[in-house]
Parts: structure tokens; C-alpha cells; sequence
């Protein structure tokens, strides 16, 4: 497989599945950019994917060259941060807001973290504005091609997801192989309504 010039970048809001989309990619035969920074966990049992430099992206966006030709996830708050002089291929993950907040509490509650009392009609409002935000940045950057991914969906039939993941990059990546890695028991605080993927 060929090098690309651009950098595939995987973004969402929290806990909208931005670690199985990186892990998808990474079945498929897309290399990633990540670090062991971050240990899996029981929320995370197949681990973050994260890459421990992006925190820093509003101060130093050195490491973003190196990231041509691999995926990395770059958490909706920091994507706008990215640098022109780049191309990206940008995943972007949805999930309905109920299950972003179910998620979040059980997540903030195994961790004993008082934000798990927070005021969940502000922290909703703010997962509203910054996916607006992303959707109009998707629609203003020049040099970016997106596919928007509907987590419910995925863990139903991961195959179209794979099809259109491996269409984005542009590479032979092995569909099969990042399908198979779906696990649908890992898909919890389920039955939201399924969001509206068109983007303007």
C-alpha cells in the first residue's frame, strides 16, 4: 500500500465511537498514529487510540507532517485546531445525545468523578454546538473529503461502514477484516434514535 498524502483524521464527540472507527482502520490495514499513553479500561476495553501529542495541537501542530499516510483521532473540540497547508480525509463519528450522556455518566460514575452529578441539559447543549461547529468547519475547509458514520448503524452491520471507510482512503483495505471487529456487546447504553447523517 502506497503512502497518501493526506491525513486521516477521526473525530466525534465523547464516546460517540471514535476508538472503534480507529480500530476498524487499523484491521483493515490502515497504519495509525497513536501511543500506549492511554491504557484500555473498562470503558474502553479495546483501548483509546489516542495519540498523546494532539492534546497539545493549539500550541504545537509539529507532529501533524508525520501523521500523513495514517489515522489518528483528534477529539471534536480540537479538530478546528488542524493547520491549512494539509489535506484530510476526516471521519466523523455520530451517536444519538442520549446515549453520548448515558455513556458518559456510567463512565464518570466507575470513576468515582463528581462531574457525574454535572448538569447533563448544559453538558447537552454543548455536544449540540460543537457538532454544528464540526459540520460547518467540514463544509469550509478546503482540501477535505468526510464521511459521516452513525455508531448505532456500525455495531447493526458493520459491513457498509467498512466499505465506506476503506472508499475514503482510497485503499484496498480488507473490509472483512473490519467488520469482524465490531462487537456488539460492547455497544451499551443503547436505543437512541439514529442521527441524520447529510451534511450541508
Amino acid at each position: 500500500m502506497s503512502v497518501a498524502d493526506f491525513v486521516t483524521v477521526v473525530s466525534g464527540l465523547p464516546r460517540s465511537g471514535t476508538s472503534l472507527a480507529m480500530r476498524m482502520l487499523e484491521a483493515g490495514g490502515w497504519p495509525l498514529q497513536v501511543d500506549a499513553a492511554r491504557p484500555a479500561d473498562p470503558d474502553n476495553p479495546r483501548g483509546y487510540y489516542e495519540y498523546a501529542p494532539v492534546k497539545a495541537i493549539r500550541r504545537d501542530t509539529s507532529w501533524v507532517a508525520a501523521a500523513r499516510g495514517r489515522a489518528v483521532k483528534v477529539v471534536c473540540p480540537l479538530v478546528f485546531a488542524l493547520p491549512v497547508g494539509f489535506a484530510y480525509r476526516v471521519v466523523w463519528m455520530r451517536r444519538p445525545l442520549e446515549e453520548l450522556l448515558a455513556s458518559q455518566r456510567a463512565m464518570l460514575r466507575r470513576r468515582g468523578a463528581p462531574e457525574a452529578e454535572q448538569d447533563e441539559a448544559r453538558l447537552a447543549e454543548l455536544f449540540r454546538a460543537q457538532e454544528r461547529e464540526l459540520r460547518d468547519w467540514l463544509g469550509a475547509r478546503a482540501g477535505i473529503r468526510s464521511l459521516a458514520l452513525d455508531y448505532p448503524s456500525l455495531c447493526a452491520d458493520p459491513r457498509p461502514a467498512a466499505r465506506a471507510l476503506a472508499n475514503l482512503v482510497d485503499a484496498p483495505l480488507d473490509v472483512v477484516a473490519m467488520a469482524a471487529c465490531v462487537e456488539p456487546a460492547l455497544y451499551r447504553q443503547c436505543g437512541g434514535e439514529s442521527v441524520p447523517l447529510a451534511l450541508p
